[in-house]
Parts: C-alpha cells; structure tokens; sequence
C-alpha cells in the first residue's frame, strides 16, 4: 500500500475528509502507519450528515487494517462499534455446532455492519471475515447511537437497511430449501446480481467458488460444474472478478426448474 491512498473514491478531497490519517494494523497485519485520505462523504450512511455531525464522526472514527482471511468481527463479542467497510471485501459467517463455517452474506465497499449488536447493546451474532486485505473503520457505539437518534438521514437510512437485510434474509432462507443444488446456485445468482449501465447485469465481486459452496450449503467441485455449465451455455460469462450474465431470461428459467 503506499504512503498515501484514496479511499472509495479517486476524485478530489472533499471538506470532509480526513486527510492523512494514521491506520492500526491488526495483530496480524504488518505493523507500520499508513497515511490515508477517508472521503467520509463518499460512505452512504454518512453522506448526508450536518458539519456539526461530520466534526463529531471525524473526532471518533478508528481506522484499522486487516489481512486477509482475518477475523475482523468475532462472533459474541462485544457490541461497541459500528463499522464501515472502506476497501477490500468481507463476507458475514456463521460457525455450526460441528465446527463448519456457513457464509451468510458479502460486504462490499462503503457498506456498514454490526449495527444489530449497538442497537441492542447486545454481542455479535456473527463473525465477519476478510476475503481480501481491508480497510475498516469503527466509530463508537455512543456516537453511532448519537446519529441513529438525532440525525434524520442516518435514520431514514438505517430503517430502509433494516428492511432490505429482512428481505435479503426471507430470499436466502427461501433458497437454501431448494433440493436441487444447482438451482440453489443459479438463485444465489439472481440475488446477487447488479444491473449496470446499458441494461448489463452483473456479479461484481464474485466469491472464490469454495465461498459460494459454503454460503449455499454444497461442494466446490458442484459450484464449479455448475458455472462451468453456464459458461458453455452462454449464459454467462466470467472475468476476473465478476460474472457477466448475458442471458437473464435463461438464468431464470433455469431457476424456476425449466431446462
């Protein structure tokens, strides 16, 4: 990483930036300073906040690297930060009770997660980990509670986030009931996919094939055979880290069990 790097956006500073702020590496991680330009405007949750807000965020804000497949948030542990994905990918797990690691969900830049713990004042109900080295940063329960109360964008915000993880969660649970394990993963599919301009969808970020194995509750070499299939159909196309999906109507037929 170099001495100075721009984070979520390579445009201009912004008045509200953080310019040149030291990062903690993780116990870990290589243990040196980083100077860091943290574009606070470019986080959704914080875009819309006051300055009066903003001055308080940038006082709080902890900003701290891990490597990756590092635990960045450990399943029952203490519920004290809000955090805020600056770069990299993480993915959300749970652990069964015979040692086995689910993958629940992804979490890509500019995302923020734990906040069921700081709104509960409850522990973590599930651990995150690095996919990739990130950046994260922590702002303190006291002062995420702060905005959730006092700062109608942030709240406006949080209840549509509350609403649309209920929803993603009832789609997930819905598809990890589906028998036939390559429909699981062509539905997995269809929940991750992003339309981009021109009316192209994509996967961006796609997880390593074991990640998607274990998020959907089957076996690589199954994921592989499967996209592998999707390849040769035309279905989709991959890059190096995203799935082009060129036949939409094809991916949803094959969800609805059609051949």
């Amino acid at each position: 990483m170099s001495n100075q790097s721009s984070v979520l956006t390579k445009g201009e500073a912004e008045t509200n930036d953080l310019p040149d702020m030291p990062v903690e590496a993780s116990e870990s991680g290589k243990r040196e300073q980083v100077n860091l330009q943290i574009h606070l405007r470019k986080i959704p949750l914080l875009a819309n906040l006051s300055e009066e807000e903003m001055r308080k965020v940038k006082a709080e804000l902890r900003i701290k690297q891990f490597a990756r497949r590092e635990i960045v948030l450990q399943k029952g542990g203490i519920g004290d930060s809000l955090l805020f994905l600056l770069s990299g990918q993480l993915q959300v797990i749970d652990v069964t009770e015979d040692g086995r690691a689910i993958g629940l969900r992804m979490l890509n830049v500019g995302d923020f997660f734990g906040e069921i713990a700081v709104i509960n004042g409850s522990t973590r109900s599930a651990s995150v980990i690095a996919m990739s080295p990130v950046l994260v940063a922590f702002l303190p329960r006291t002062t995420a509670l702060h905005l959730f109360s006092h700062s109608p964008s942030v709240a406006n915000q949080m209840l549509r986030h509350l609403a649309e993880k209920i929803q993603r969660d009832s789609e997930f649970r819905a598809l990890l009931s589906i028998n036939n394990t390559s429909r699981r993963l062509y539905s997995f599919l269809v929940l991750l996919k992003q339309k981009k301009p021109g009316n192209v969808e994509v996967v961006e970020n796609l997880p390593t094939h074991q990640d998607i194995a274990n998020m959907i509750n089957t076996s690589r070499e199954t994921v592989t055979r499967a996209l592998l299939t999707l390849v040769q159909q035309g279905i989709v196309q991959k890059d190096t880290h995203r799935l082009i999906i060129r036949k939409p109507e094809a991916l949803q037929k094959l969800v609805q069990g059609a051949s």
